[in-house]
């Protein structure tokens, strides 16, 4: 049956809708790669206003027990605060079949009805467009038209430069402005993916002539197959095939495959890097042989291996790979070798939430190749909505790039350490060295796929470091008062706690980051024999950063001084407060207790009291409350009954705790159950900045550190 195209004539499209602060994300063409816009576009938008929303108003129906991949990325990643099932509106044979009914305004109603549920929570939401809808794709363009007419968003229209030549590109997304144009609908950008790095500024400069006059947002994003490579993981769920060994490397990118079909000597010089072989299962050599030559720092670094035919290796061969350690992923099916490779050739490589390489490539390229401001100052015009967790994690990185600065972290073998280190120096945050013996990091980068180029860092190990013996006779000289030895003092040197600490000391680097493997005592031990404490502070301190969905406050000390004095507490209170105007956030200090006011007796509230009274003898100047309740510290309402006219009482940014017990629980307490993301814990009260990472520290925690640290290091040189 002929079905009559999609027209712009339903009687729910006005011409007078109020502009949505929206996108409306469209292509031209299957495999634009629209998702990497999704999340970059998300991303952008998470740094203006927590109130985000994503939806799809088609998805195809997936298979039971999974979800669009789509909407289960951004959702994950982003933390997003809605449901799956309200992120969409039709399943594609659902809309098919209305559509063959004649029932379009069905299909748009339900669709605006789903939008305006989820615009009531949101500042601004990302409209994604259909996916192409196979033997139907006719109906493509002027369903997403209508959607977009009718949901009033600015459509963004992402082309395909792949293998195509500038005019070429060009004039097929100007085929589709054209389009959308004529049915009423605002363009508001246009936007080339996958193009040859050789050809970024001509079809910049194309897109600007044809565009630019009209004034919409032009960008262009080059080809990076990294993005398009499937995981082994994905390619064991769409062959089917058993996972024998190498579970913790199945996010290995394959790049590329080979089918070893000769001997091992002649297979070897076929090898490149991140390559998944095939063989069959009865090849005992090959299997052994491309096991050994992934483990060698001869050979490239591989992604996995695939036995062909449905052969198990012979039970001694299995158990001798059973007992090696950071195993090739090797795979095993039933089909025979030419099968599995010909159906390698279409094998579908999305980018999923446990893929985090991905994603971060993802949000790096829109961030490296578009003028972020100038797409949210053309789509959709989001409000700000004061200081959101992204915006002040991206003002961090914005402002220690600003002014690189050169960080040293002693735990360079640890694979948390290493990943930090490869997303630092790609998005040039800061200069890096680790320390640590290279053949073990070599090994991990290769065991953890790890795609971190040494050459753009320093490495050194301190154990044959030519700097060791004047760093040991140096820490002599500052130790010897305290019984230090000089064959103590090399032994002290040789670990890299100390080491790394010697470094920043004598400014050869400017601030250290540890605590990954190590204690907090092993990190801070050396800073506080020779680096010390600031002039006029007794301590050293620590506090976090609390970005929670309606902003970022400071919390402190949640991490090292379990008993502080009223003294100590004074101390920490300014210190806290100098750290949050080092970052931005303007220090209004809560001094807390179990009371507010001259309410409360007892000797705890009293050394709060105190704390307060020498906290405003030693810095008049600054804005400080204490002892007051969190409530009141919190909670205008609660703030006008209990301390009616004090500045700080229902607007504290900055929250001093009284001691540790009651700070380190308070800090967990909220981060787990409002979801709020604590960075630190960050050392303060030192000469130069070192600082303490959590033993379960992530990646993005390290990473978060670092850039703090290279903050403070900017800090303490101007």
């Amino acid at each position: 049956m002929r079905r009559a195209p999609l027209v712009m004539t339903s009687p729910l499209l006005t011409d007078n809708s109020p502009m949505s602060r929206s996108i409306y994300i469209s292509t031209v063409e299957p495999g634009c790669g629209k998702v990497v816009f999704s999340l970059g576009l998300t991303e952008l938008a998470l740094r203006r206003t927590t109130r985000v929303g994503f939806f799809r108003p088609v998805i195809e129906a997936p298979a039971p027990g999974q979800r669009d991949e789509d909407i289960d990325l951004i959702l994950r990643h982003f933390g997003l605060p809605q449901n799956y099932e309200e992120s969409y509106a039709w399943f594609q044979h659902e809309l098919l079949e209305r559509l063959g009914g004649h029932q379009e305004d069905e299909v748009i109603e339900r669709i605006i009805d789903r939008y305006k549920q989820l615009e009531k929570r949101c500042d601004f939401i990302l409209i994604e467009g259909t996916d192409f809808l196979g033997h139907v794709s006719a109906l493509e363009f002027d369903l997403n038209a209508l959607i977009a007419r009718n949901l009033s968003a600015p459509v963004l229209i992402v082309g395909n430069a792949h293998g195509r030549k500038a005019r070429e590109s060009v004039d097929g997304v100007h085929i589709s402005v054209d389009a959308y144009e004529e049915k009423g609908c605002q363009v508001a950008g246009v936007l080339l993916n996958k193009a040859d790095p050789n050809q970024l500024d001509e079809l910049k400069a194309a897109l600007v002539e044809e565009f630019g006059e009209a004034g919409k947002l032009v960008g262009v994003f080059p080809f990076d197959n990294a993005l398009l490579a499937p995981t082994v993981r994905e390619v064991a769920e769409q062959l089917g095939a058993k996972v024998l060994f190498g579970r913790e490397r199945l996010d290995n990118l394959v790049n590329d495959y080979l089918v070893a079909a000769m001997h091992l000597q002649h297979l070897l010089t076929w090898l490149e890097a991140d390559q998944l072989i095939l063989t069959p299962g009865d090849r005992a050599d090959v299997l052994l042989g491309i096991i050994e030559a992934d483990h060698s720092a001869n050979y490239p670094r591989l992604a996995g291996l695939v036995l062909t035919s449905g052969i198990m290796p012979d039970p001694a061969v299995f158990q001798l790979i059973k007992g090696l350690s950071g195993s090739l992923p090797i795979l095993t099916v039933n089909e025979d070798t030419y099968t599995v490779a010909s159906r390698l050739e279409h094998i579908h490589a999305g980018i999923k939430v446990e893929n985090q390489d991905k994603i971060q490539r993802a949000l790096a390229l829109v961030e490296r190749h578009a003028d972020l401001d100038d797409i949210i100052r053309r789509l959709g015009q989001v409000t700000k909505t004061g200081m959101t967790p992204r915006m002040f994690t991206y003002n961090l990185v914005q402002q220690a790039r600003a002014n690189r600065q050169h960080i040293v972290l002693p735990e360079g073998d640890d694979p948390r350490i290493l990943r930090a280190a490869a997303e630092l120096v790609e998005r040039e945050v800061a200069d890096i060295t680790l320390l640590g013996k290279r053949v073990v990091i070599e090994q991990s980068l290769r065991n953890h796929g790890i795609a971190l180029d040494l050459a753009r860092v320093g490495l050194i190990d301190p154990a044959t470091s030519p700097q060791l013996d004047a760093y040991a006779q140096k820490y002599f000289g500052l130790r010897r008062h305290k019984g230090m030895t000089q064959d103590t003092a090399r032994d002290c040197l040789m670990d890299a706690s100390y080491y790394g600490t010697m470094m920043v000391y004598l400014g050869q680097a400017d601030g250290m980051v540890s605590g990954a493997v190590h204690t907090t005592q092993h990190t801070i031990r050396p800073a506080l024999q020779f680096i010390k404490t600031r002039p006029g502070f007794s301590i050293v301190s620590s506090v976090f950063f609390m970005c929670l969905e309606d902003g970022v406050v400071v919390y402190g000390d949640c991490a090292v001084n379990p008993n502080p004095t009223a003294r100590e507490l004074a101390e920490i209170a300014i210190s806290s407060a100098d750290t949050a105007r080092v970052f931005g956030i303007e220090p209004k200090v809560a001094l807390l207790s179990y009371s507010s006011g001259e309410s409360g007796v007892g000797e705890e509230v009293d050394k709060v009291r105190e704390a307060a009274h020498i906290a405003r003898e030693m810095r008049p100047e600054l804005t400080l409350e204490g002892p007051i309740q969190y409530d009141a510290a919190v909670d205008a309402g609660v703030a006008a009954l209990k301390m009616p006219g004090s500045v700080v009482a229902g607007h504290a940014t900055v929250f001093i705790f009284p001691d540790l017990n009651t700070g380190n629980n308070t800090y967990k307490a909220v981060q787990r159950e409002t979801g709020a993301i604590a960075i630190g814990p960050i050392l303060q009260g030192l000469r130069k900045p070192v600082n303490d990472l959590s033993r379960g520290c992530t990646v993005d925690d390290i990473i978060n550190t670092v850039v703090i640290t290279a903050i403070q290091a900017q800090n303490q040189a101007s």
